[in-house]
């Protein structure tokens, strides 16, 4: 365990940050699953909508890295571009 006032201060933090971090993934994947299944259910834009922006959020927040982030959203596009036709 640390010793010194920074050093605990830090571990408190660190942990605090890599809660919040790992809710925000954690948004991000249901948002990317709730758009898969909407691919066979039926409201796909909403569905994209909603799982493009979660992920601009992430972004915006550090969670992911920029290039991570749009991969997922072109990924996205090429699903429902696939549905589409």
């Amino acid at each position: 365990m640390a010793n010194h006032k920074s050093a605990l201060k830090r571990v408190a933090v660190t942990a605090k940050k890599n809660l919040n971090n790992r809710v925000i993934t954690s948004r991000v994947k249901t948002a990317i699953k709730s758009f898969d299944k909407s691919l066979e259910a039926g409201d796909q834009a909403a569905a994209y909508v909603n799982a493009v922006s979660t992920v601009d959020k992430a972004a915006a927040k550090g969670v992911l890295h920029k290039n991570n982030a749009n991969r997922k959203k072109a990924q996205l596009a090429l699903k429902l571009a696939a549905k589409a036709n």
